[in-house]
């Protein structure tokens, strides 16, 4: 499908040359990081200029119009209103800003899966620290079908109101990040609803890697970074929180001058350097959150525009990344002789990325890896594939197997997969010999 301008590049190899990677080097980590293309490069370039230019008459008078440009077309891509959509630096902000807005008292429980992403359980610790706040989490090891993993929840949650704890809020992913693997995040959402329990969606990798259909489902809070499959610059994340819950964010982080006090006895109205506007108490908290660059979050419209007239449209992108992943994948496994990660459901690996076993054995035999030393093996190979084959996926411990995890994405194609994967097992082969222990 070609768009009216008839500037579609063909995805795979040739999609490369509108990105910056060294030629030399196969990218097949791009969920961790992300990318953006050249024409998105572009422009941030000439925002940051602009910004140069007359540091005041940006910073005080337009930044504001140019954050609002961006923030509609994002909430037009995910069909919400834009007055629910504000930008932020990345998702673990996103996790942050939630629970440090929400006032928790005695018997409140913070609910999470095991898989979560390690900044943000320990930001659930901190909280639990610092707040009379609980925390539940909930063992998962993958492959695990949708029905068992939405019943641990529900029982846990269950659980938690026959005890007399007030299961607050429930933290889960769209995609987790390690494993790699789609979650049932929609039905969580809904389960949460039935069950009185705020949602709190981590949706590292959900914006441009998945059709959210985020006006549907309707989460109390999600956050998305920009940065790791929408082609905008680092690091970039949509925080969405729809009307309703708008009360429940008190503040930015930091507290900056959008962030309006609760009316005390004898208190002052605070001054506020920034022209007075017509938008909302949430979104004005958002839009200057102290001096910083942020002339990535002006990109939104230029990227969107580059996966519409390059790539042919977000339902193209997806379907790409996700079939050369799974394909990829399957590659990798056969060479390993190994498997993927799949449950008997099929819906671990719709996403665009494939986790693959590694040809390694957790033991106290000859060529296996001691427990002890699971994490130092997979630390030595991550590094000696960035040291000596210009190349990444990262490898990982999860369930006592050894695994790897492939991102698909519209420069790659199904022979980088093949070439990672033999370099993968000649480096689980050195592992066996006990090279990562030097």
């Amino acid at each position: 499908m070609a768009d009216e301008k008839g500037t579609r590049t063909p995805f795979g190899h040739a999609m490369r040359s509108h990105f910056q990677y060294d030629p030399t080097y196969i990218p097949l980590n791009h969920g961790s990081f992300g990318t953006y293309p050249k024409t998105v490069r572009d422009t941030l370039h000439r925002y940051q200029d602009l910004a140069e230019f007359r540091p005041d008459d940006f910073f005080r008078y337009h930044l504001g119009g140019y954050v609002d440009s961006a923030r509609s077309a994002v909430a037009q891509l995910l069909d919400v209103d834009a007055g629910e959509c504000v930008f932020m630096s990345n998702a673990t902000t996103g996790i942050n800003t939630v629970l440090r807005s929400l006032v928790f008292e005695k018997g409140d429980t913070i609910v999470y899966f095991s898989t979560i992403y390690g900044a943000c359980e320990k930001t659930v610790l901190y909280m639990k620290e610092t707040t009379p706040v609980e925390a539940s989490k909930i063992e998962v090891a993958y492959p695990i079908d949708d029905k068992d993993l939405l019943a641990k929840f529900e029982k846990t949650i269950g659980q938690l109101k026959k005890d007399g704890k007030h299961p607050r809020v429930a933290i889960f992913d769209t995609v987790s990040s390690l494993p790699g693997v789609r979650v049932p995040w929609e039905k969580l959402v809904e389960s949460c609803k039935l069950e009185g329990t705020l949602s709190l969606v981590d949706g590292a990798h959900g914006i441009g890697h998945l059709d959210l259909k985020l006006g549907k489902v309707q989460p109390d809070f999600f956050v998305s970074n920009c940065h790791k499959w929408l082609y905008v610059p680092r690091g970039c994340a949509l925080f969405f929180v729809p009307e309703r819950n708008h009360h429940l964010i008190r503040s930015s982080i930091p507290t900056s001058h959008g962030y309006e006090p609760l009316p005390m006895e004898g208190q002052e109205k605070l001054f506020n350097p920034f022209p007075a506007g017509e938008k909302s108490r949430f979104v004005e908290m958002f839009q200057f959150v102290g001096t910083t660059d942020i002339s990535n979050y002006l990109c939104m419209e230029e990227a969107l525009k580059f996966r519409r007239e390059t790539c042919g449209g977000e339902e193209e992108i997806m379907m790409y990344c996700e079939k050369v992943s799974n394909a990829g994948g399957k590659k990798a496994a056969d060479i390993f002789r190994t498997e993927i990660m799949e449950n008997a459901e099929g819906t671990l690996t719709q996403c665009c990325m494939t986790n693959v076993k590694l040809p390694l054995k957790l033991g106290d035999g000859k060529g296996e890896v001691k427990k002890a030393e699971a994490f130092q093996a997979v630390g030595w190979m991550a590094r000696t594939l960035v040291d000596q084959h210009r190349l990444f996926a990262p490898p990982y411990f999860h369930g006592g197997s050894f695994w790897v995890r492939f991102s698909g994405q519209i420069y790659v194609e199904e022979d980088d997969f093949v070439e990672a994967a033999n370099v993968l097992k000649e480096l689980c082969e050195r592992v066996q010999q006990g090279e990562h222990l030097k």
